[in-house]
């Protein structure tokens, strides 16, 4: 996991990810193509991207295409944000039963 963390560091790989959430199967002359940086570094990213498992390559012909794999990020969010989530979810249910109990309170 540190590795996918250290990927997602940096804001070029980040904008890669996006672009290949928003359109799979790209060649890294389309994913070079609007940025701020060189195609070499365009190809230094996917490499770490690559290496985090971030990313998935697939060869067709003499092309190579990229592809988002969602689950390395996917286990972060169950590991990390999902626990947030729970007790945050627990609060809503906690503040909704007061609001109720308050209402049948003032009613009674």
């Amino acid at each position: 996991m540190e590795s996918v963390f250290r990927a997602l560091a940096h804001d070029s790989r980040r904008q890669l990810l996006d672009r290949l959430y928003a359109r799979r199967g790209q060649t890294l002359g389309e994913l070079a193509t609007g940025l701020p940086v060189s195609r070499q570094a365009v190809a230094k990213h996917l490499a770490i991207l690559e290496t985090a498992n971030l990313v998935a390559t697939h060869w067709r012909g003499r092309e190579k295409l990229h592809y988002l794999n969602p689950v390395p990020i996917a286990d972060i969010v169950r590991r990390w944000v999902g626990k947030f989530e729970e007790t945050r979810l627990d609060a809503l249910a906690d503040f909704k039963e007061e609001i109720e109990n308050h209402k049948e309170i003032r009613h009674a």
